[in-house]
């Protein structure tokens, strides 16, 4: 059953192009392929308690850009290990099963994605789009696992993944809109968003959430990619886009911006002012503190984690 459409709030008036343009340019960017099927084989194989190492590196093998991710995560500086591994199937192992989920989601996804990457930027700026996404990825599954729900396959962390989406489709559809919003030094995200909404009439969330619910993803991650900056506004899911909103903030703050913006420094301690938080955890239970420690740890471990993965 095709989820219900998303309706922007109209374009505000002034702006350069009104609503039925931007859905035309958007609707006019290529499909992509792997957000229908994400390396399925490969994730039958990790869920599996059953699945043998062998089996599993049996089927990356057959994935050269997957294997080369692999190979290049295990060698990085977060594993330290003494001597190179060139093998996959010890790859396999020092990885761990979750590792490998993560990899064989994120491979794909930005494979297809960087098929709308537009020449016309830098390429250390996409460079630092894919450092963004996977961090927030990371960064949202682990805020995710203490939230009270229940959560199925890989949403989690596609979540997180493409919640900046709606800036790859501006590349392709509005290049020279986001070239200038680029280069304008902002405050804030939320400056961003409202730059955004003037130039083009709506905001990377916005184009995103549309793109996503026209290749009729879950209603979680469509909702939670609309809504990360704003996610006491959305109807449903608001547990996905809290997690997301407090993830990107955390990784921003350690220097990782999206790369298409000119943002101030996130201060200490922000995301815990953020609504996302707010939604998310109750200030004062215990598990709160727990939750803010276990954050703060992966987040200083992630510059060496996205070492090898990029």
């Amino acid at each position: 059953m095709p989820l219900p459409l998303l309706s922007p709030p109209p374009a505000p008036v002034g702006s350069r192009y009104k609503d039925d343009e931007i859905r035309r340019r958007i609707d006019a960017c290529p499909k992509l392929a792997s957000l229908q099927s994400i390396n399925k084989a490969l994730a039958h194989l990790v869920n599996s308690e059953q699945s043998l190492t062998s089996q599993i590196a049996e089927i990356i093998r057959r994935d050269p850009s997957l294997s080369a991710r692999i190979l290049r995560m295990v060698n990085s500086v977060y594993f330290g290990l003494s001597a190179q591994i060139s093998d996959i199937e010890d790859a396999v192992f020092f990885l761990g099963l979750r590792q490998l989920r993560e990899l064989s989601v994120a491979t794909p996804v930005i494979e297809d994605l960087e098929r709308l990457q537009s020449r016309a930027f830098p390429p250390e700026l996409w460079k630092g789009l894919w450092a963004h996404s996977i961090g927030t990825a990371i960064l949202t599954r682990e805020i995710l696992a203490s939230a009270p729900i229940t959560v199925d396959d890989e949403i989690d962390y596609l979540v997180g993944l493409l919640h900046n989406l709606g800036k790859i489709v501006m590349a392709y559809a509005f290049p020279k809109e986001l070239a200038a919003i680029a280069e304008t030094p902002l405050a804030t995200p939320a400056e961003v968003c409202a730059l955004e909404r003037e130039v083009i009439g709506w905001d990377h969330a916005q184009i995103g959430g549309y793109f996503l619910e026209h290749h009729h993803l879950a209603e979680e991650i469509v909702f939670a990619v609309r809504y990360h900056n704003e996610p006491g506004d959305a109807p449903r899911h608001q547990y996905f886009a809290s997690a997301v909103q407090v993830a990107d903030c955390l990784v921003r703050h350690i220097g990782i911006a999206s790369g298409f913006e000119k943002v101030d420094a996130i201060p200490e301690g922000y995301w815990t002012q953020l609504p996302g938080w707010k939604i998310l955890y109750d200030s004062d239970r215990p598990e709160t503190g727990i939750a803010r420690a276990s954050l703060e740890k992966t987040v200083r471990s992630l510059p060496e984690i996205l070492s090898g993965l990029l």
